[in-house]
């Protein structure tokens, strides 16, 4: 297996064994349930030594849930990334966050940002991926009994000491993996952790505002407000 292989198995090993109390009503693994299209993401883009590792919080109820791959919108995935692969279908599954893979309608509005970006700077994965790597902190999406996606910041404490513990040691193996020297969240709550968990380590951090829609500042305008957080950064985005 390759570094970053082995670090995947290693988080699903760790995170098998977690249970989350009330209100988490379902918890999804891309990671296993979509983990065929995880390692074509990880075969097809993860080798090489990487400058950058951007960091996202955790998968998305239509993107990296559905696809195995972080802001994993589907069209993006598909169509542009160029991956495509069976997802099963978890044993605990929520009736209105149903796994439906790459058959799945919605569209994720932070995934189509996301890569919608990437894409108008750099034109073909490869020249994204001879540079950048991406990343999502916690792997496992938690659904409320209501249906509504629960993010980790929101988990209650007790819940977030081991599930944090077992990321910190998923994220600084990605980290190692890639050879990268900046870590960038993908918002606040991903620069945070990436600090905390990476201390040790000799690195540059950063942060670029996150897509989603639930922001009113990325929806006056993500791509500009990116493009000028990579600027400060002193990240080119040519490239």
């Amino acid at each position: 297996m390759s570094p970053l292989q082995t670090a995947t198995a290693r988080v699903v090993a760790a995170l098998e064994g977690l249970r989350f109390p009330a209100p988490v009503d379902v918890v999804y693994d891309p990671l296993v349930h979509a983990r065929r299209a995880h390692q074509a993401w990880l075969t097809r883009y993860g080798s090489g030594r990487k400058e950058l590792v951007l960091v996202g919080m955790n998968p998305g109820p239509f993107g990296m849930v559905q696809t195995g791959v972080p802001f994993g919108e589907v069209a993006a995935v598909r169509d542009w990334l160029g991956i495509e692969e069976p997802v099963e279908r978890p044993e605990q599954e929520h009736a209105k966050r149903p796994i439906e893979g790459f058959a799945c309608r919605r569209s994720e509005v932070s995934g189509r940002r996301f890569w919608g970006f990437v894409r108008a700077r750099f034109g073909t994965p490869a020249r994204f991926f001879a540079r950048f790597w991406v990343h999502n902190y916690c792997p496992l999406a938690f659904v409320e009994a209501s249906g509504r996606n629960l993010t980790p910041d929101k988990l209650p404490r007790e819940a977030t000491a081991p599930l944090f513990a077992a990321c910190d040691r998923y994220l600084a193996d990605v980290v190692r993996a890639t050879g990268a020297s900046l870590v960038v969240g993908v918002g606040a709550f991903a620069e945070d952790r990436a600090r905390r968990a990476l201390a040790n380590l000799p690195l540059r951090f950063g942060r670029i505002p996150h897509p989603s829609p639930a922001s009113p500042a990325a929806n006056r305008g993500w791509d500009a407000a990116a493009a000028s957080a990579f600027a400060e950064l002193g990240v080119a985005l040519d490239g």
